[in-house]
């Protein structure tokens, strides 16, 4: 399976391809969880390029690619240890990749020092952020673009050598 995927990190020109990813997931996995409604209103946050653009620009931000080069998946988190986004391609799910770019992303909180990793996590994400060791410390009503979707507030103490 590692060999069918690779990390790399985002790239300005992945905009485009990052929005469309961003979207069809929400669209077609969270529809799962979320009214039609709530998925169409989450997916619009994706139309400003600008602001993908700035993520790229302000937060480690990776992306998984298949043999293709096609990207199949992408996590971002900022360097106080916010992880803003993980999106896996709506064709490429079940496949290990969520878990690649979540151990990148711990990873990188190790390397820099990152005591605490926090997320704002989707009914649909839940699952995945628990069995890797995250708790929910907060369920909330979030804003998306116009409507308010129901998430969690959660969070991982990364536990260093020198901690144990």
């Amino acid at each position: 399976m590692k060999a069918d995927f690779m990390i790399r990190v985002a790239l300005q020109s992945d905009t485009v391809e990052l929005k469309q990813l961003f979207q069809n997931t929400v669209l077609a996995i969270n529809r799962r969880d979320y009214s039609q409604a709530e998925v169409e209103d989450w997916a619009s946050c994706g139309d400003n390029l600008a602001n993908i653009k700035d993520m790229i620009k302000t937060h480690y931000f990776i992306v998984a690619v298949n043999q293709q080069s096609e990207i199949v998946g992408f996590s971002s988190i900022t360097p106080q240890g916010y992880l803003h986004s993980m999106f896996v391609h709506k064709d490429f799910q079940g496949k290990g990749i969520a878990t690649m770019l979540l151990n990148e992303i711990e990873q990188y909180a190790i390397t820099y020092g990152i005591m605490r990793i926090t997320s704002e996590v989707s009914l649909t994400a839940r699952p995945f952020f628990e069995k890797r060791g995250y708790m929910v410390e907060e369920e909330q009503k979030r804003k998306a673009n116009q409507l308010s979707l129901t998430n969690f507030w959660m969070a991982k103490q990364m536990i260093y050598p020198e901690n144990l």
